[in-house]
């Protein structure tokens, strides 16, 4: 398939001593990252698997809002859970090969509001970059609460 248009992010790294390093995105933010505990590194900081991790949930989550303004969705509030497993294959290789998401959604309305939370849902999954690029599983598990 070839693309209409196109666009290039930027995100460098620089090692800072140990297993430090720091993340220079390219829309602004720095932040220092490191391995996980696991894999001999610190706690209580950005990993590469949280942020791949975050990366889809996040991406969900604008992808979502996008499609609850396209369909008239009265959205209250969106929280979600994230969740990525990996597997360790013999040769020490890791993949992440299912990413589970739990958003728990409140939205204004009867219960006929819910087929539209849905549809936007679906509409978010099929819609999102870092969703579509990724080979890991996606499961999303919403609860949906309707208010008012």
């Amino acid at each position: 398939m070839s693309a209409l248009t196109s666009a290039t992010y930027s995100a460098d790294v620089r090692w800072t001593g140990e297993h430090w390093g720091e993340l220079r995105c390219g829309n602004g933010p720095s932040l220092p990252f490191s391995a996980p505990p696991d894999a001999h590194g610190h706690q209580n900081t950005l990993t590469p698997e949280d942020a791949f991790v975050g990366a889809v949930n996040m991406c969900v989550m604008l992808m979502f809002l996008w499609a609850c303004e396209r369909f008239k969705v009265p959205l209250v509030s969106y929280e979600c859970a994230g969740e990525g497993t990996k597997v360790i294959d013999l040769d020490h290789t890791e993949t992440f090969v299912r990413v589970v998401l739990r958003p728990r959604i409140a939205a204004r309305g009867a219960d006929e509001e819910r087929k539209r939370i849905e549809r936007a849902l679906q509409s978010a999954q099929k819609y999102s970059l870092v969703a579509n690029s990724i080979t890991s599983e996606l499961v999303v598990e919403p609860e949906i609460v309707m208010v008012g």
